[in-house]
């Protein structure tokens, strides 16, 4: 029987070719993808933020671990559908307008598709039509937006203004994140959220859209 704790263990330990032939296993002993996904990858990640939250794993050892979770998820997606119902998952992500740091912004994109999310990565320095245009055009769920200047923290204000203007802020919810960033100050710009790390991205995420925690509660 195919052992999707080894799959998960392999995961945490970021030995991504241990995930793809654990996970080509399960499939070909007829282990449904879906479960491998919530029952083994997931999980996996989730065990794996846990770690950062506490300090047990840093920024390199969540990166190895989520590049091992992308192997398996790349054997599993021709054969998974990982959100129910039209662009429930998708979130767009990208490092505000004028602000070329990424390694966040990486981080978090990881994060949310081991946690079942439908990512799409709009890249560094973004400007607000861009995300204007993901939208309008992706029909995204949630906008996560990362500042990592102070001089560039205005922008994510900009951004939110951009999406008023075009008349599709009630379509999005906007999650902001990143070094110079508070609480306060997503409030003040008129986010919808702040996650204060990457670990807490997905569990944000999930709040912002009204999803159980079904997807990453297994670890």
């Amino acid at each position: 029987m195919a052992d999707l704790g080894a799959i998960y263990e392999a995961v945490v330990d970021g030995d991504a070719p241990a995930v793809k032939r654990l996970t080509q296993a399960a499939l070909a002993e007829g282990v449904e993808p879906s479960r491998v996904l919530h029952e083994a990858l997931i999980p996996a990640m989730a065990e794996v933020g846990r770690r950062m939250k506490v300090q047990e794993y840093f920024v390199p050892e969540v990166l190895i671990s989520a590049r091992a979770m992308q192997w398996g998820v790349a054997v599993l997606k021709p054969k998974l559908v990982e959100c129910e119902g039209e662009s429930l998952c998708r979130v767009a992500i990208g490092t505000v307008h004028g602000d070329i740091h990424d390694i966040g912004k990486n981080l978090v994109g990881m994060i949310l598709q081991g946690a079942g999310f439908d990512v799409i990565d709009l890249g560094i320095d973004v400007t607000p039509d861009k995300f204007v245009a993901a939208v309008r055009e992706k029909n995204v769920r949630v906008l996560a937006i990362s500042a990592l200047l102070t001089t560039t923290m205005l922008n994510l204000k900009k951004t939110i203004e951009a999406l008023k203007v075009a008349g599709v802020r009630d379509r999005v919810k906007v999650l902001v994140g990143g070094a110079p960033l508070s609480q306060r100050f997503a409030e003040e710009i008129g986010a919808d959220a702040y996650a204060a790390d990457a670990a807490d991205a997905a569990d944000v995420v999930k709040e912002l859209l009204g999803l159980s925690l079904r997807r990453g509660d297994a670890a």
